[in-house]
């Protein structure tokens, strides 16, 4: 048995939490947007990224585990085979919460919570890309000692050679562009 969250719980009993926290659940993945409290939202968010995971799995265990939360099948089946594919790339981060005024009869504070159907932007892509490159660029560069500045040769004087004779060599002619050797 889970150990029950400290302080107040959503509506009295952890079994009535449970079933806010569901028909929430059922509500963001049938609109894809709700409005709720703060705390609501904040309570949701890790129940809805894990039906997501759970989904992003698409087998008969994942689906019943999920069925055992949200009770309409339609609304699990559009969780299988739209949201589940449009966050397939995404390796968490599913849900958005976007704090919004207080609510007009209680001065509850609010919150729009979302889910994020936006594909990754190409952009975070090519950064990840590029931190995994140098990572593995990085351990190469270390083990293998690299000057940093390349030695130039030094231009060398023709200097006399006291005991060779010089003798003028004939020069051979470079075959011309056309001439295959």
């Amino acid at each position: 048995m889970p150990t029950p969250t400290k302080g107040p719980r959503l509506g009295g009993s952890p079994a009535h939490e449970r079933l806010i926290l569901a028909n929430l659940a059922t509500a963001l993945f049938e609109h894809r947007r709700i409005t709720t409290t703060e705390t609501k939202a904040k309570r949701l968010r890790p129940l809805a990224e894990r039906l997501i995971t759970f989904a992003k799995r698409g087998d008969l265990h994942s689906r019943r585990r999920v069925l055992t939360v949200v009770r309409d099948k339609g609304v699990v089946h559009t969780l299988f085979t739209e949201i589940a594919p449009a966050v397939a790339d995404r390796q968490g981060g599913y849900t958005r919460i976007t704090k919004i005024g207080p609510r007009k009869g209680d001065n509850a504070p609010m919150a729009v919570i979302e889910l994020v159907l936006e594909p990754l932007s190409p952009k975070q892509a090519v950064v990840k890309e590029a931190t995994k490159a140098t990572e593995k660029a990085a351990p190469k560069k270390a083990a293998k000692p690299v000057e940093d500045a390349p030695v130039e040769d030094a231009p060398v004087e023709d200097a006399p050679v006291e005991d060779a004779p010089v003798e003028d060599a004939p020069v051979e002619d470079a075959p011309a562009e056309g001439d295959k050797a």
